[in-house]
């Protein structure tokens, strides 16, 4: 099969790899409708993590499934289905308490950026749509497979809400979509840091009601000046780098929350800086198996279009250049189509 491998910084190829098959009686095998490149991916692809050795790249995936193992019952040949990028058993306390990224048998899930895939954990990964999507869902529902679903998990970690005012640093796909989340929490007023017009545009669509251009204190002091002195009540951080999350706590009234999903690198939080500010963290991996059911149901019946942020398609034999469009920032989130 074809796959998409990263050898090393701004190296990437698309490569004849060994199809998959199934290893354990938990595992299912499905065959890709498309595939994405996340801005987790350009971390190892501008060199800032560093690749060891040729790596299949890829965590997010929708399509049909071609093959189950014995132990799987929740899915069956010929579904269409979305998983997380954490294979999760959903079955152990952790995945019942909501946290189904921290599995006690999580599996990171890689290579999606391929033709096929194996899914470990089938049965508590994937989830099944209601049937055949339109050609046009299948977008949505790649996004919920990990940008809406760390978007929302982002929100909800804010506690995002009526009568609410929510900060969303980071205007990349995942901020974009904590924007959509918030809207459909109910939150009253979403201010979206943002240097980019097309990215403002989308996301006022999804409901931001203002932008703020200014970053680090500045653009946490622009809040401030919004919300009467007091800061937002919800910030989301969806970058992962030391000024951004420090932005995000400024940013953040006393008592408010900051919803962190940013992969990290460098970030170091000042103790007198958090002690101070009087504001909760809560973030992390988000748990997007938790969401995928509501989230697949308002993509079937067309509430939310979070497919939007797919803004250039290329084919999967075209990877390298969709990983130089999001790496220059002439494109929010790049799909395969496989």
């Amino acid at each position: 099969m074809r796959a998409v491998v990263m050898h090393g910084a701004r190296d990437v190829r698309v490569e004849d790899l060994p199809m998959p098959t199934i290893e354990e009686p938990t595992d299912a095998v499905i065959r890709l409708a498309a595939a994405c490149v996340c801005g987790s991916d350009l971390w190892p692809y501008r060199g800032a993590d560093e690749t060891r050795e040729p790596r299949p790249m890829g965590h997010e995936y929708v399509g049909v499934v071609e093959e189950v193992g014995s132990a799987v019952s929740n899915v069956k040949v010929g579904d269409f289905v979305v998983g997380s990028f954490i294979a999760s058993d959903n079955t152990c306390e952790l995945c019942r308490s909501g946290y189904q990224a921290a599995c006690v048998q999580r599996v990171g899930m890689g290579g999606s950026q391929a033709e096929y895939l194996r899914v470990p954990l089938a049965d508590g990964t994937l989830v099944a749509t209601p049937g055949e999507p339109a050609p046009d869902l299948v977008p949505s529902l790649l996004a919920a497979s990990d940008v809406l679903g760390t978007g929302w998990f982002a929100a909800a970690a804010a506690q995002a809400g009526p009568g609410r005012t929510v900060a969303v640093v980071g205007d990349g796909a995942v901020g974009l979509l904590g924007v959509l989340a918030a809207r459909e929490m109910g939150a009253e007023r979403i201010i979206v840091f943002s240097r980019h017009a097309d990215r403002q545009a989308l996301a006022k669509e999804f409901g931001a009601t203002d932008v703020v251009t200014e970053r680090g204190d500045e653009g946490a002091a622009a809040v401030k000046e919004l919300t009467d002195g007091l800061g937002a009540h919800s910030v989301i951080e969806a970058v992962g780098t030391q000024e951004a999350m420090l932005q995000a706590i400024k940013a953040t009234r006393p008592g408010g929350h900051v919803g962190f999903v940013g992969v990290s690198h460098g970030v170091e939080i000042p103790g007198r800086l958090l002690f101070g500010s009087h504001v909760h963290l809560h973030g992390g991996p988000a748990p997007v198996r938790q969401y995928l059911p509501e989230l697949i149901d308002l993509i079937w019946n067309r509430r939310i279009d979070p497919g939007r942020v797919f803004d250039l398609e290329v084919p999967l034999e075209d990877a390298a250049e969709a990983y130089r469009a999001m790496d220059e920032r002439r494109a929010i989130k790049a799909l395969l189509r496989v």
